[in-house]
This record gives C-alpha cells, sequence and structure tokens, in this order.
C-alpha cells in the first residue's frame, strides 16, 4: 500500500502538505496546482486514506444515522436514496434505524454520541414522540436534523411544501366537480398533520367550499387509523364523495375498508392520497397520489447536518423543488350526480 511519502516525493512537496491535502485541512493554505499534484500522485499509486486515524484526530466516525419509522416501509425508500446518495458523497457512512427505538427511558442517542460512533442523527419521528420528549431523550450536543417535521429550539429541519401537496390533492378533487370533500388527517399535535390540514382548508376556501368539521379526521396514518376514519365519514351523514388522505399508507387502509362496507371507488367515492410509493400502483384500484420530493429532502438534510457539524447554526428548511406532482390513476373521478347517464 502506498505511503504519504511516497506521494509527497511523486508530488514534490513535504509529507505535511501531502498529509493535510489528503485530509482535507481547510486551514491549508496552498496553490491549486499543488493540491492537484498530490490528489493526482495518491490516484496513481492508489493511495488508501487512513480513516480510523482521520476519525481520531478529527474527533469524528464520519458515520451518520437515519432514524424513521419503519424501515420496510416503500414509502422511506426515496428518502434513504437521496440522504444515501449525499452521505456518500462526502464519504460519510450512513447507518439506519426505526424511530421506535428513541422511546421513553431510552439512551440510544446519548450512547451513540457519547461513544462516538456516529457524528450526528437524521429523525422522522413518530407522531407520538413529541417536542418534550425529544429534547428529554438526546444529548445536549447532539447534532440532530429534523426530517419531515418541526420543533421548536436548536433542532435543525428539513420539510417538505406540506400545505402545497394537501392543497393539489384537494384541489384535483374539486377540479373533477366534487363539493363534498373529507380529509384524512394525521393526529392533531402533529405538525406535518396540521400543514396538510392548511393545505386542504385553503384549497377549498379558493374553490368557495365551506369547510366542514365534521368531515375531518385525525386519527393518524396507519393503514388502521385511516381504515376507521374512512367507515366513520362514509357511514355518517352528509356523506362526501370525496376523500384526502394526507399519507398513501393511510389511503390503503381506507381503500379496504370501502371495499369492506360494499362501496366503490370511484364510482360511489373518489380517493386521493399524499405521498406515492410503488404499493399505489398495485391496489385496486391503482391510487392517485401526490408525489413529493422525498428524494431531495433526504440530500438536504445531509446537507443540513454536514453544515453543521462544520460550525453552521442549524437552519429550518423547506423543500420546494421540485414542485408536488400529482400522479393520475384510477380512484378518483367526477362525483355520482357529475356523470353523464
Amino acid at each position: 500500500m502506498a505511503t504519504l511519502s511516497q506521494i509527497a516525493r511523486m508530488a514534490g512537496v513535504s509529507v505535511s502538505v501531502a498529509s493535510r491535502v489528503l485530509n482535507e485541512d481547510p486551514k491549508l493554505r496552498t496553490r491549486p496546482d499543488t493540491r492537484d499534484r498530490v490528489l493526482r500522485a495518491a490516484r496513481d499509486l492508489n493511495y488508501t486514506a487512513n480513516y480510523a486515524g482521520r476519525a481520531l484526530r478529527l474527533a469524528r466516525s464520519r458515520t451518520l444515522a437515519l432514524i424513521i419509522p419503519d424501515v420496510s416501509s416503500p414509502l422511506f425508500a426515496d428518502l434513504l436514496s437521496g440522504a444515501t446518495a449525499a452521505a456518500e458523497a462526502e464519504e460519510y457512512t450512513l447507518l439506519i434505524g426505526r424511530s421506535n427505538a428513541i422511546t421513553a427511558g431510552s439512551d440510544t442517542v446519548r450512547r451513540l454520541v457519547g461513544e462516538g460512533r456516529v457524528d450526528g442523527f437524521l429523525l422522522q419521528r413518530t407522531d407520538d414522540l413529541s417536542d418534550q420528549a425529544l429534547e428529554s431523550l438526546v444529548a445536549n450536543d447532539a447534532r440532530i436534523v429534523l426530517v419531515t417535521s418541526r420543533t421548536p429550539g436548536r433542532r435543525g429541519s428539513v420539510v417538505m411544501d406540506d400545505v402545497a401537496g394537501a392543497r393539489l390533492a384537494t384541489e384535483h378533487l374539486v377540479s373533477l366537480g366534487h363539493t363534498k370533500v373529507a380529509l384524512i388527517g394525521g393526529v392533531p399535535h402533529s405538525d406535518i398533520a396540521r400543514r396538510r390540514e392548511q393545505g386542504y382548508a385553503l384549497a377549498l376556501h379558493e374553490a368557495g367550499l365551506r369547510r366542514r368539521e365534521c368531515w375531518v379526521r385525525r386519527l393518524g396514518y396507519s393503514p388502521e387509523a385511516a381504515a376507521a376514519a374512512a367507515e366513520s365519514l362514509v357511514t355518517s351523514e352528509p356523506r362526501p364523495t370525496g376523500l384526502v388522505v394526507a399519507n398513501v399508507n393511510g389511503a390503503i387502509g381506507a381503500l379496504t375498508a370501502l371495499r369492506r362496507l360494499g362501496l366503490d371507488v370511484p364510482g360511489d367515492i373518489s380517493v386521493v392520497a399524499y405521498h406515492d410509493e410503488w404499493v399505489a400502483e398495485h391496489t385496486w384500484p391503482p391510487l392517485t397520489t401526490v408525489k413529493m420530493p422525498y428524494y431531495e429532502v433526504g440530500v438536504q438534510a445531509v446537507k443540513s447536518l454536514l453544515a453543521q457539524l462544520s460550525g453552521s447554526p442549524p437552519q429550518d428548511v423547506v423543500v420546494r423543488e421540485p414542485a408536488p406532482v400529482l400522479v393520475l390513476r384510477s380512484s378518483t373521478a367526477p362525483p355520482p350526480a357529475k356523470r353523464q347517464v
């Protein structure tokens, strides 16, 4: 294996300069052509950096952790892909874990930070983890970027434009002629759920439609919770003709409940889901969805975390590009009264 001495000799520099170039020392002042010679020599000699030694010098493990609610859910595939690509581009390793590892009494975050095994965390928390509980569980000096949610205080965050996404889903049903549009949303204390409900209400207001509290359910995003919400909506009067389900996994549960009740989708009631994943194409009927920029959220979350590790203050970022996109499938149609007989 090539040594620093060999690289320095080939590049015509001192061992110290070669080492500082290869370790990306931000305080090093050297000419661009000198840096290029060192990097070219390292490539030509197939030099492999000693990352363990670098980690000791920098007090860094060059490892990040992405913690999500369900590692088996297809919903998080784009998020994981974006975060992995951004981490690898900066020569970081990304570990994956489940949010239920961070529960009352858990010392997971404190231990990983204290032992120097992880430099920072990307956390998509579960709805039942409150702001106060989060702060009580993490080490004071832990670098954390919240993904898709926010918390007051000094933690950074990267979120999607939830208002725009839910607004687009609602506008789609309104454009088809639906005037009785209900929302199956998240739990009341969730900042994500509040933003999506805001988008739903905004679309109705702009269309001149009244938002009915009796057509809003705040039970959560699980298939079971959304199924219960759908059943309560369609078995009460007045019955909506369109459902905006603020999570695609929940929409799958809603479809199951509607089928169990003997309702035709979209013949009797239309369903549009927030988020898109491959499963949405294989439900019956295939789900109309709003695709959100999860890949870009993963990329930006890693960049924000690395900026914190370099000394920048935490930032709250909203990913607006690419904008939400409506993916038309077979679960939406004009309401029965609007169809030609």
